[in-house]
């Protein structure tokens, strides 16, 4: 890849990293005209972008069939997110619970543990966060931590590496038996594409936080990495808890592609509804409203 590609595709990146943030307002207007900027793109990248989100806004709404069925049928299920850095995870599980209730639908994405959690048992403090019925909980990042960060960054010994490789299968048959549904996905991107991911952050002052020192390093060992997961996916896939393979180099036909996959893994019909009837403002003479005190109005700047 030369100079001027490399530097079309950084361009690219923040610019589809700028859209994401911007799905919810967008709708059928043309994000540039929103922006002010002349646009970049070509005639087919325009209808790539169209395409995305008509499918994107499509299986949003059976994800919400799908939450209403959880709710109803009282079902649990924990998604495990993972991959290497910059793989495409967060934006997938953006997208999942985009229009879902968070009380129904929501995020685990722990930091590493601190010195009691060290001494406890190690799945212990993910245990925690299991789902109840009628729940979806998306773990961003998990237990595979210990298959993958730890053990290519040296932070648990060998002992407690085949120590994990024997538990977790008992253990997620375990969930499994006690009615969880366990779904794993695993991130795959190309060396070239992680690295160019890196640069567009690096560029990108909104996400410059994404870098931690970890990332850099894992960078580095990418090689490691890969002897790893191989390792993690060869001794922990099992009939109760496979796991599935996303492509993901891009990043937008890997969301529609795993919430897609998602959407298949349930037996989830549209739940029925009675109608919504909003009530009639009720109204009393004796009510008036007191004025708000202009010294805590928030200014209006726009």
């Amino acid at each position: 890849m030369n100079e001027e590609d490399l530097v079309r595709r950084i361009h690219r990146e923040l610019a589809d990293s700028y859209d994401e943030e911007m799905e919810l307002e967008i709708e059928d207007r043309n994000i540039d005209e929103l922006t002010g900027e002349p646009s970049k793109r070509t005639e087919e990248e325009k209808e790539y972008r169209r395409q995305y989100f008509q499918e994107l806004f499509r299986l949003q709404a059976e994800l919400v069939k799908l939450q209403d069925w959880v709710v109803a049928s009282r079902h649990k299920v924990v998604i495990l997110f993972e991959g290497r850095d910059a793989a495409g995870k967060g934006g997938v599980i953006k997208r999942i619970t985009q229009r879902l209730n968070p009380r129904v639908c929501r995020v685990v994405a722990l930091p590493a543990p601190n010195d009691r959690e060290r001494t406890q048992w190690y799945f212990q403090r993910y245990a925690t966060h299991l789902p109840a019925a009628g729940e979806i909980v998306l773990f961003d990042r998990s237990w595979y931590n210990r298959a993958g960060v730890e053990r290519v960054m040296g932070f648990c010994s060998d002992d407690e590496y085949e120590e994990f490789f024997r538990t977790t299968p008992e253990f997620e048959r375990m969930l499994v038996r006690s009615g969880i549904q366990v779904i794993k996905y695993w991130f795959s991107i190309t060396d070239e594409e992680q690295h160019m991911r890196f640069l567009s952050r690096i560029h990108d002052p909104l996400k410059q936080w994404k870098l931690s020192p970890m990332d850099l390093e894992s960078r580095r060992r990418w090689e490691e990495y890969t002897k790893a997961k191989e390792v993690m996916l060869s001794r922990t896939h099992i009939a109760e808890a496979p796991w599935w393979v996303v492509q993901a180099v891009d990043k937008k036909r890997a969301r529609l592609n795993c919430i897609h996959h998602l959407l298949g893994q349930m037996p989830y019909a549209e739940i029925t509804h009675p109608p919504i009837t909003l009530p009639h403002r009720e109204y009393h003479e004796d009510y008036v409203r007191n004025e708000i005190s202009q010294e805590i109005m928030v200014p209006q700047v726009y």
